[in-house]
């Protein structure tokens, strides 16, 4: 059965997913206004979208498929990867056993350094939570090609809180 789109119907659909897709464009945007106007051009889209989508799994791939590319070209167009020096990061300090919000920003701060496409399929990764396979139907590109990006992404960050912490302990 494919999806309909009278006007409740519409609204129900976007009630429903709108968190996913606005979570995911702010998450990679960094930017509550961006990610709310990506957010809006994803729906409206999806409105205009003349493929039927046939199930529920279809929709979401859809949506974050969509997501994923207007994010990557509003951050092209807009040039908004921000430029961060190391020493405006703050100390994190690290403790077993619970959340530390100081780590998460700076983690949060340091995906943002990342390329477009690098981190968008970061964030797609680990804030998404979808497996490789999926990030790349996502994006459009091999699975060998997302696995890469994974790979050099994380060596970066990894390379990176190491600094950091070499420079906090001086």
């Amino acid at each position: 059965m494919a999806y309909s789109f009278s006007v409740n119907g519409f609204a129900d659909l976007v009630r429903q997913h709108q968190g996913m897709v606005f979570s995911l464009a702010y998450h990679f945007l960094q930017d509550r206004s961006l990610a709310e106007d990506v957010t809006q051009e994803v729906f409206l889209q999806l409105y205009r979208e003349t493929e039927p989508l046939e199930t529920e799994q279809h929709v979401r791939y859809w949506l974050r498929k969509v997501a994923s590319h207007r994010c990557i070209d509003a951050a092209r167009r807009r040039k908004i990867r921000p430029r961060l020096g190391l020493e405006s990061i703050p100390e994190p300090a690290a403790r077993d056993g619970f959340h530390d919000p100081m780590l998460s920003e700076t983690l949060r701060k340091l995906v943002a350094t990342l390329p477009e496409t690098p981190r968008m399929i970061v964030v797609l990764r680990y804030q998404e939570d979808m497996d490789p396979t999926e990030i790349a139907e996502a994006v459009g590109m091999p699975v060998a090609t997302v696995k890469s990006h994974l790979h050099r992404s994380l060596t970066m960050l990894r390379e990176k809180m190491q600094r950091l912490k070499k420079e906090t302990v001086r």
